[in-house]
């Protein structure tokens, strides 16, 4: 690192990125939290999630909250697994990646296609900070009763409003507002609904 970008601010690595400020992933906390979570991850991967009682308590310990009645079908992959929050009755796919160094919040009711990613890390432009490996994130809310088709990625900061609708393959870099349809590169919306 060629300077010291916390002079003066005595907080840890994982405090910075808990207050959504720029850190670096260096934290030995964060590290140890991210070794959990992928092993938890990997246990909910290997548990036989139809039958196996055991199966809903890995998941329930790797996510920060499971609303009853929600089913996420492995393999999930994450940063932490403890800044997931997932609504009641909500249906996860295969392979979402949810990369959670902030808050990810999924409603009730959802529906979330394969392969989906939610991605709340960012990096600086500059890249001298970017080379010292300076990142930061900012937090995704997905409100109740959205359908998030098959791999769609959602970009850092964004909300969905409820009962919206993301086309396959769309990548939301901003914000949509609840009862409509959007698609595409960038996500725009094509439609309300109801």
């Amino acid at each position: 690192m060629t300077e010291d970008y916390f002079a003066g601010d005595s907080r840890t690595n994982r405090e910075r990125m808990l207050a959504g400020d720029l850190y670096i992933a260096d934290d030995p906390e964060n590290g140890r939290l991210h070794q959990r979570g992928v092993q938890l991850a990997d246990a909910y991967y290997r548990a036989d999630v139809a039958a196996d009682p055991k199966a809903r308590e890995i998941l329930a310990d790797l996510v920060g909250t499971l609303g009853d009645e929600a089913h996420v079908n492995p393999p999930l992959f994450v940063d932490y697994g403890e800044n997931i929050h997932i609504g009641a009755r909500t249906f996860i796919n295969y392979n979402l990646t949810a990369l959670d160094v902030a808050t990810i919040t999924i409603g009730e009711d959802c529906q979330i296609g394969p392969n989906v990613q939610l991605l709340t890390p960012t990096h600086p432009i500059d890249p001298q900070p970017r080379r010292d490996k300076l990142e930061g994130a900012q937090p995704i809310t997905i409100s109740d009763n959205v359908w998030l088709g098959g791999g769609v990625i959602v970009c850092p900061g964004v909300s969905i409003g409820e009962n919206s609708i993301i086309g396959a393959g769309a990548v939301v870099t901003k914000d949509i507002p609840a009862n409509v349809v959007a698609v595409g590169n960038p996500a725009r919306v094509i439609r309300s609904i109801g």
